[in-house]
């Protein structure tokens, strides 16, 4: 008897199972390789939102959250998942400029915002109103992350390559079970996926399509992750992240010409420097309408679980909803309204 049937090994499913592997409790892991998004993001993590300068939500927890977790981590696999590299803003004008000094006064954000202006990184990123920079960011490489801990998982025997059928899961007022495995609980982390999922269909996802390109720019000699109209994101060995395009309209996985001329366009607008374009990605991204996450039990069955929704920041956002997730199962604390289904219990009525 397990504690927990996770099903799906995206950010969330991942995150959730090391949370309960350290709290000593027992997992069952199914995924069937459905949670590209997950795989192919870019990793970073940055506790601004570079748009407006603000500081994301709960941006002092989920960061603090985040930090030991990746910590912890690293420390039990022994590899190393995270690449610590600073955020530079592109200014587009002097009042871009006063909005920065103005945001760093912010409490929360005054340790990320650097107070001094830096110049154009190099001649090949002109940058005539200079940049900001953000302090104690970093990228995750999510796909080694996912890989080793399900390496890991599969060697002791409790991670398996399987689609999940609904029909087949057997709901009783104690337990679940699915094909021959018996758990206190089941949580259901798909991404997009829980479109598909009969328990929990009806909470409002807006799942948006993002598209990336992965290029070669031996002249960019980029140490930073450079965000300006679009977002530069060193890999190493002068290959670079180009993203991202945002369609709520196509949610299919299909690349398009229209997403890679947007991107090349959004390259040229920083830099004319050659390049090679090395590869061309697109995922569903699992976003909520009201932008917070999908944390809780099933109204009905107690024993079915989901954690969705983490949206463009899931490389933050997952440690965190994974404790929360833990503390509301084994301590019966209860999830925060804010990203506790619950919220949207009218349309379980339905």
């Amino acid at each position: 008897m397990y504690d927990f049937i996770i099903i799906g090994a995206g950010l969330a499913g991942v995150s959730f199972a090391h949370t309960l592997e350290k709290n000593g409790k027992t997992f069952c892991l199914l995924s069937d390789h459905s949670q590209v998004a997950s795989v192919i993001a870019g990793g970073v993590y940055n506790p601004v939102v570079l748009k407006r300068f603000t500081p994301v939500w709960h941006s002092e927890d989920i960061m603090k959250s985040a930090n030991r977790f990746y910590d912890e981590i690293e420390a039990k696999m022994q590899c190393q998942f995270r690449v610590p590299i600073h955020v530079v803003r592109k200014f587009a004008s002097v009042e871009e400029q006063n909005n920065w000094f103005t945001a760093s006064d912010n409490p929360l954000l005054a340790p990320y915002l650097s107070p001094v202006i830096l110049p154009a990184l190099n001649e090949a990123l002109p940058a005539p109103f200079g940049l900001g920079e953000v302090l104690h960011t970093g990228r995750l490489n999510v796909q080694h992350y996912i890989t080793e801990s399900l390496k890991r998982w599969q060697a002791e025997g409790v991670c398996y390559e399987k689609t999940f059928v609904y029909d087949d899961l057997e709901v009783y007022d104690t337990h679940v079970a699915y094909c021959g495995v018996t758990a206190r609980n089941i949580i259901f982390c798909e991404g997009c996926g829980i479109a598909k999922n009969p328990y929990f269909s009806k909470l409002p996802m807006r799942p948006c399509k993002g598209e990336t390109l992965t290029i070669s720019a031996p002249h960019l000699q980029l140490q930073h992750i450079y965000k300006s109209d679009g977002v530069l994101i060193p890999l190493g060995d002068d290959k670079y992240i180009l993203g991202a395009t945002y369609d709520p309209e196509d949610l299919t996985e299909v690349i398009t010409e229209a997403a890679r001329t947007e991107l090349l366009e959004k390259l040229r607008k920083m830099t004319n420097v050659p390049y090679e374009v090395l590869s061309h990605q697109a995922a569903i991204r699992p976003t909520v309408a009201d932008r917070r996450p999908l944390l809780g039990q099933h109204p009905q069955h107690s024993h079915l679980w989901v954690f969705n929704g983490l949206g463009t920041r899931g490389v933050l956002n997952a440690p965190y909803c994974a404790q929360v997730l833990y503390a509301a199962a084994f301590e019966e604390i209860e999830i925060p309204h804010e990203m506790n289904i619950n919220r949207f219990a009218k349309r379980f009525r339905h």
